[in-house]
């Protein structure tokens, strides 16, 4: 194995340059203080020991964190790629840089990372909890590290919360399909341990209720797994086992294939089965069917997560909770 590279110290750069570790700074941080030559020497010393600034350390010294993290369920799903993105441009506004990881719905490896955040001194963490305890995000708030709930609501108001009403989204979709005649319709679902999932699950039973139609007969729970193979998964165990007629899927990613395992079974949609997902990404509308979902505001949830971790502490706790639309396309109704 090759050599660790020790990492050029400012110390190392003004040995080169023949200056003192206070010129170096002054280079860095105050340049005006410096002569030309000088300077000159300083930026070419840099230059060639290819210097870079310990960004952490200057933070700590200056007294003003800059760097916010997030841990997500996984950043390969378009929804948590659309929210980061609102996340890091609303940070950039205020000059702060964001650090993402992706916790891969494993409560140990989402622990492991919020350890890491904090060793790297992080001004707060936004983390989309894997289960509904949270019990070590408040813990952490307890050590000191901010921490703002995303994609999540709030089970203490000490603690901020930007989340949407996946009760209500769920509802809509099946009250949808439910409109559309269907009485037989399969729920493509991933963990109950995962409160969005838990959520959606309870929507949908709910739009089934209201209807007056029997939970046990016009709803079919199927787990899968929280991807387009999850998808495939779950529409290969309902053509195996019985008449739906309709499929709701936890997410767009996930009724990506299911839409893709239908096709492949020549099974028409919406002719034969009716499909619907959740959380209306790009990709949803670029179907070759285009496809009906719950939208959600991924961006202005990344955006206002940043707004809550960028406020001033002695601002109060608040809990933001947004409400999802169903977007109608052909994957229920044909042509429209």
């Amino acid at each position: 194995m090759p050599a660790r590279t020790r990492r050029t110290s400012i110390s190392d750069v003004a040995s080169h340059a023949g200056v003192s570790v206070g010129t170096v700074s002054n280079v860095l941080n105050r340049p005006d203080r410096v002569s030309p030559s000088t300077r000159d020497r300083v930026e070419a010393a840099i230059t060639e020991l290819a210097f870079v600034r310990n960004g952490s350390a200057r933070q700590l010294r200056a007294g003003r964190i800059t760097t916010v993290g997030a841990i997500v369920l996984d950043i390969s799903n378009p929804f948590f790629t659309d929210v980061t993105r609102g996340i890091e441009e609303r940070l950039t506004l205020d000059d702060h840089t964001l650090m993402v990881a992706s916790s891969d719905r494993d409560p140990e490896r989402e622990s492991r990372y919020l350890r890491l955040f904090e060793e790297h001194g992080v001004r707060g963490v936004m983390v989309v909890p894997t289960t509904e305890s949270v019990e070590h995000l408040l813990a952490a708030r307890d050590r000191g590290i901010r921490v703002v709930l995303l994609d999540h609501p709030s089970p203490v108001e000490s603690v901020s919360s930007v989340a949407v009403d996946d009760v209500h989204g769920a509802t809509l979709a099946v009250r949808h399909l439910i409109d559309q005649g269907h009485e037989r319709i399969v729920f493509l679902n991933g963990p109950h341990a995962i409160l969005q999932c838990a959520d959606r699950l309870t929507g949908a039973r709910k739009a089934v209720r209201d209807a007056g139609l029997d939970p046990e007969t016009a709803l079919t729970e199927i787990p899968v797994s929280l991807d387009a193979d999850g998808g495939e998964t779950g529409i290969r165990a309902m053509l195996a086992g019985g008449s739906a007629t309709a499929v709701f899927c936890v997410s767009d990613l996930v009724a990506l294939g299911a839409l893709r395992t239908l096709r492949r079974e020549g099974v028409s949609v919406p002719d034969d089965v009716a499909l619907v997902g959740y959380d209306d990404v790009t990709f949803a509308a670029e179907l070759a069917t285009p496809l009906t979902s719950v939208r959600q505001p991924r961006h202005e949830l990344g955006v206002r997560a940043a707004d809550l971790m960028l406020r001033d502490p002695d601002e109060p706790a608040e809990q933001v909770l947004f409400s999802p639309e169903l977007v109608v396309r052909e994957s229920t109704v044909g042509r429209v």
